[in-house]
C-alpha cells in the first residue's frame, strides 16, 4: 500500500466536473498519561439512538429559520405577494462576487405570471425532458442529477412537496427540501426569477408554462449561497442532496465490478445516477467529432440488454442535460446496428428525437465517461439476494486543530489523535459471501465547512485509514505506536472534495476506522458512514437495520 498522497487542488481533480460551459458502534474514550492534550471525543454522538428527530423528512430543519406554513399563511392574509428577504431578487442572489461573464444591469426579476398568462409548475408530469439548461451558468452537474431525479416520483416529491401550486392558495412562495450533511432542510422561495427580455437567463422549461425546473433549480442557489455558486461541480453532490442515500462511485477503466449488472440491479432499485466525461486540454466544453462533451455532466437514464447478430449486447442510455448533443456512434439514434435487432427491442430502445439522450454499448461507455456515480436510498440492491442485507450507521464529530486534527498516517506523531471508529466484520456463510458483491463494508467520509457561500467553500483533501484490531488487543487501548503499522484498507487517495468512500473487502474481525485530514491542524466537521453485509435469515426482523455491531475502545498515550 502506497504512503498516502493528497489530491492536490490545481491538478486534475479526480471528480470535479470543471465547467467553462454555457450550459452498535459506541464511541471511544481516551486515557490520559502525559501532558500532551487528548482527542476530545465527547462531541461525537450515535445518531441512531438520538430521540430527536429534527431533520428528519417529516420534521426537516427550516433553512435559515423560514417557516413555509407561516409565511405563506401570512401573505394569504396580508393579501400579499412574497419576498424573501434572505435571497432577495437582485444581482446578490446571482453573481455577488460577479464571477458570471453577465451583465447584471439587463437583469429583471419577473414572477412567472408576469411571463406567461397561465402559468402552471408541473405540466403533464415530471420528465427529463422537460427543462433546457441555461446559457451563462456552468451548473450542468446539477442538471444531471435532476434528470435522474425525475424517474424517482417517491423521490421527487420528498424534494418538491406536492401542498404548492399557482392556483389555490398562490402567495408567490414555494419550497423544496434538500438532504444537507445528514439532515433534510426546508427551503423556502419566492417566485421572483431572473429574465432578459423577459426570457429566462438559467434552467428553463421546454414548455413555456411549466416552472417547477426553474423554481428547483432558485431553491438550490438559494442553499449554494447565489446562482454563481452552483458554477462547476460533481454530480454526486446533488444526487446526495436529493436522496440523503448511499453514494458509489467507480472510476470506469479502472474496476473489477462488472459494472453493467450493477447498473442494471441499480434502475430496479429505483437508484439515482449520473456520469461525468474528462476535462480536455481547456476548460472550454469542446464536443468532440463523436458528440461527446469534454468536462461534461450527463445522466445515466437506463441500461438494455439486445442481441444482435445472435450476439448479446449490453447497451447503457445517456442524457445530455443541454436537451441536445448527442454521441453519433454505434448504437447512436440514426446507426444502421438498430437494423439487425429485433422489432420490438428497437421498439423499446430506438428514438430518432433530437433530445439529447442516446444509447451506446457499455465498452463505448466505458471508453468516453471518466466516471459513474449513483445514488440510493439502500446499498441492498449490490446483492440480488433477499439473504443479504446491509446494516448501516453515521457518525458526527470533527477535526479541531490542537486536539482531534492529526493529519494523515504520515503525520505519526499525531495521526493517534485522529477520532476513531470500531467496526466487527462478521463471518458470512459461503453462499453469502460468495455473492455478486464480494466486497462487505462500504465507507463513506464528508467534510462540511461553515460557509454560507458554496464557491467560498476550500474543501480540506480528506480520507481515511483501516486498522485490524489483533485479536490479543481486542480488549486493550491502542497506544500511539499501533498506527505505526500499514493500514490493511484505506481511502484511494486524500481527496479535495466534499465527499470520499470506498467499497472494499475485509476479513471478519475487528477494526478501527480514522478519518483525517491530509495535513494536521485543519479544523473541520465531518460526517461519518459506515455499511456492512449481513446475512438475513428468512424470520429476521429488520427494524433494526441500521445498528451496527461494535464496542467502546480507548486511548492511551505513551
Amino acid at each position: 500500500m502506497q504512503e498516502p498522497r493528497a489530491e492536490q487542488k490545481n491538478t486534475s481533480k479526480e471528480k470535479t466536473v470543471h465547467l467553462g460551459e454555457l450550459p452498535e458502534l459506541s464511541l471511544y474514550r481516551w486515557t490520559k498519561k502525559k501532558k500532551m492534550p487528548p482527542p476530545h471525543l465527547n462531541h461525537l454522538r450515535n445518531e441512531t439512538t438520538t430521540k430527536d428527530n429534527t431533520g428528519t423528512l417529516d420534521v426537516p430543519l427550516k433553512f435559515l429559520d423560514q417557516d413555509y406554513q407561516e409565511l405563506q399563511k401570512s401573505c394569504i392574509a396580508n393579501k400579499s405577494r412574497y419576498v424573501d428577504d434572505k435571497f432577495p431578487p437582485d444581482s446578490s442572489s446571482i453573481d455577488p462576487r460577479k464571477k458570471l461573464k453577465l451583465d447584471l444591469n439587463r437583469i429583471m426579476w419577473l414572477r412567472p405570471s408576469d411571463i406567461v398568462s397561465d402559468p402552471q409548475l408541473i405540466v403533464t408530469g415530471v420528465s427529463r425532458f422537460d427543462y433546457s439548461q441555461g446559457s451563462y451558468l456552468g451548473n450542468c452537474w446539477f442538471l444531471a442529477s435532476v434528470g435522474a431525479l425525475t424517474f424517482q416520483k417517491d423521490t421527487m416529491d420528498q424534494v418538491m412537496p406536492a401542498d404548492q401550486s399557482f392556483g389555490k392558495d398562490y402567495a408567490g412562495i414555494f419550497h423544496f427540501r434538500f438532504w444537507r450533511f445528514g439532515k433534510w432542510i426546508d427551503v423556502v422561495i419566492d417566485d421572483n426569477l431572473p429574465t432578459i427580455n423577459g426570457k429566462l437567463i438559467f434552467v428553463h422549461s421546454k414548455t413555456s408554462t411549466e416552472f417547477w425546473p426553474a423554481l428547483l433549480e432558485k431553491a438550490y442557489a438559494k442553499v449554494c449561497g447565489s446562482y454563481a455558486d452552483m458554477h462547476a461541480g460533481s454530480v454526486y453532490e446533488a444526487l446526495l442532496d436529493f436522496t440523503g442515500g448511499v453514494h458509489l462511485y467507480f472510476k470506469l477503466k479502472n474496476t473489477s465490478t462488472d459494472l453493467w449488472s450493477l447498473m442494471d440491479r441499480a434502475v430496479k432499485a429505483k437508484a439515482l445516477m449520473g456520469c461525468s466525461t474528462s476535462q480536455g486540454e481547456t476548460s472550454a466544453n469542446t464536443v468532440l467529432p463523436n458528440g461527446i462533451v469534454q468536462g461534461h455532466a450527463y445522466t445515466v437514464t437506463g441500461v438494455f440488454k439486445v442481441t444482435c447478430q445472435g450476439q448479446p449486447v449490453r447497451l447503457v442510455r445517456v442524457l445530455n442535460p443541454w436537451g441536445k448533443g448527442e454521441w453519433t456512434g454505434a448504437w447512436s439514434d440514426k446507426s444502421l446496428l438498430w437494423n439487425s435487432v429485433s422489432e420490438s427491442d428497437q421498439s423499446e430502445c430506438r428514438s430518432s428525437a433530437i433530445d439529447g439522450e442516446f444509447w451506446m454499448s457499455m465498452e463505448d461507455f466505458t471508453e468516453n465517461f471518466r466516471d459513474i456515480d449513483i445514488c440510493c436510498l439502500s446499498p441492498d440492491f449490490l446483492d440480488s439476494s433477499f439473504k443479504r442485507s446491509w446494516t448501516s450507521t453515521c457518525y458526527y464529530g470533527s477535526w479541531d486543530a490542537g486536539t482531534t486534527a492529526g493529519g494523515c498516517p504520515n503525520n505519526k506523531e499525531t495521526f493517534w489523535r485522529n477520532p476513531q471508529f470500531r467496526v466487527r466484520i462478521e463471518e458470512l456463510d459461503d453462499k453469502c459471501a460468495s455473492g455478486q458483491c464480494p466486497e462487505n463494508i462500504l465507507v463513506s467520509l464528508m467534510q462540511k465547512h461553515e460557509n454560507r457561500y458554496r464557491g467560498l467553500v476550500s474543501n480540506y483533501a480528506i480520507g481515511f485509514s483501516v486498522y485490524l484490531i489483533p485479536p490479543e488487543m481486542k480488549d486493550e487501548k491502542f497506544p500511539a505506536k499501533f498506527y505505526n503499522k500499514r493500514p490493511v484498507a484505506a481511502s484511494e487517495k486524500f481527496s479535495q472534495t466534499r465527499h470520499v468512500m470506498k467499497f472494499f473487502k475485509l476479513q471478519p474481525g475487528d477494526y478501527l476506522i480514522v478519518p483525517s485530514t491530509f495535513n494536521p491542524n485543519e479544523t473541520a466537521k465531518f460526517m461519518l458512514s459506515i455499511f456492512t453485509k449481513e446475512f438475513q435469515s428468512l424470520g429476521q426482523n429488520n427494524e433494526n437495520k441500521s445498528n451496527l455491531k461494535g464496542e467502546a475502545c480507548s486511548f492511551s498515550l505513551l
